[in-house]
């Protein structure tokens, strides 16, 4: 806990929808570790609260990976993607947020608004069911007349999607829609972890273990923090190098000698604050390491179930701490709209994370790519 002309910025396009739904395209993940295909399923038509989209692009995510590998089990047969854009196609007879011609973002923290933790302000965490169509309703989403489920309540790796009207936020139409994608997921999840979960103040030195999308929305959500020193760590010397542009002022080379040494040495001791954005035992373990008296640990990465994360006691005692971060504890109809802003003033380096733009059919490979570790994001762009 994750990027091209005008017709991604979203020009008109009118998709006729029968009684009974219409058809689409969408990869259909059936089984594990096995390459998805690309089919024509029936998507169903707005229920009062839902919300038809086109989506015009979808970031591939580590975390559609660690469901495709199986090192997190999901309900199959199931449309992966949740990292995604688009234009507002459809609304139900209870929506009044967006209309249709509105550019979004989607969010898988889909929130209810009246639950205990919606009301704290800790949105990210609902888990209410009242956001997704019940077992006795008919499927969102199905394939000759089989339910497929929608991973993340979302399900971008589909020309289109249905969703609550409370996963999406409207955004400003001058934001290109590819690179709108990224902030839906790894961005917000990133930057967000940095600003909200581990409120990172001005003057304080921050290390980020891994520079994938969500490891460089730290370094950049650090920057813009103001964190005096900001130190990427990685085992790729192309990422560490792209990890500079996102802010970082130093970088550590892991496949070069122990990063935990490294890091104190170059602070003198250890950092105030600590990302680990991979999602392994070793580097939460070591984000924990790094960490100067009184410094917090957060982990954001997906660590896999059933792992143990070991700790020294005597550690504790010197007031560190060590966290986890939910999508960056987001509160997201307020935060999205900022990062934009961010983007389009130059301070959100969203260009330089998109490592290729491909086809739906190519979505596969794109996930795999996320294995050799060298990929920051492929992107998915529909033609409408």
């Amino acid at each position: 806990m994750c990027t091209c002309g005008g017709r991604l910025d979203g020009l008109a396009h009118s998709i006729e929808v029968s009684e009974r739904g219409d058809e689409m395209k969408a990869a259909v993940f059936r089984e594990v570790n096995k390459p998805m295909e690309v089919e024509e399923i029936e998507i169903s038509k707005p229920g009062p609260r839902e919300i038809l989209i086109r989506t015009v692009a979808a970031g591939v995510c580590h975390s559609d990976m660690h469901f495709f590998n199986g090192t997190y089990p999901g309900q199959l047969p199931i449309v992966l993607g949740h990292e995604s854009a688009g234009i507002v196609d459809e609304v139900g007879s209870d929506v009044t947020y967006v209309k249709p011609g509105d550019h979004v973002i989607t969010c898988l923290s889909v929130f209810c608004g009246h639950c205990e933790y919606c009301l704290t302000g800790h949105m990210s965490l609902c888990q209410e069911p009242e956001v997704r169509r019940g077992p006795a309703e008919d499927p969102r989403l199905s394939h000759g007349g089989d339910r497929l489920n929608q991973f993340a309540n979302l399900g971008s790796f589909a020309e289109m999607m249905l969703v609550h009207e409370h996963s999406v936020v409207k955004i400003r139409e001058d934001m290109p829609l590819d690179r709108a994608a990224l902030i839906g997921c790894g961005v917000t999840t990133g930057v967000g972890a940095v600003i909200h979960t581990a409120a990172v103040e001005p003057g304080a030195t921050v290390a980020v273990i891994g520079c994938g999308g969500v490891g460089l929305s730290c370094v950049n959500g650090a920057a813009l923090a103001g964190a005096s020193r900001v130190i990427a760590v990685d085992m790729v010397a192309s990422k560490l190098e792209l990890a500079r542009k996102f802010g970082a002022t130093d970088v550590v080379d892991a496949s070069g000698g122990d990063a935990v040494s490294q890091v104190q040495a170059l602070t003198g001791g250890g950092v105030h604050y600590s990302f680990e954005a991979i999602g392994l035992k070793v580097t939460a373990e070591q984000a924990f390491q790094m960490l100067r008296r009184g410094g917090t640990a957060t982990v954001i990465g997906m660590i896999p179930p059933g792992d143990m994360v070991t700790l020294h006691g005597v550690e504790f005692l010197q007031e560190k701490t060590i966290q986890g971060s939910m999508m960056g504890s987001n509160r997201f109809r307020v935060d999205m709209p900022r990062f934009v802003d961010f983007y389009l003033q130059g301070r959100l380096h969203l260009d330089d994370m998109v490592s290729s733009r491909i086809k739906l059919e190519d979505v596969t490979d794109a996930l795999l790519a996320l294995e050799t570790g060298e990929v920051a994001r492929s992107v998915i762009t529909f033609d409408h």
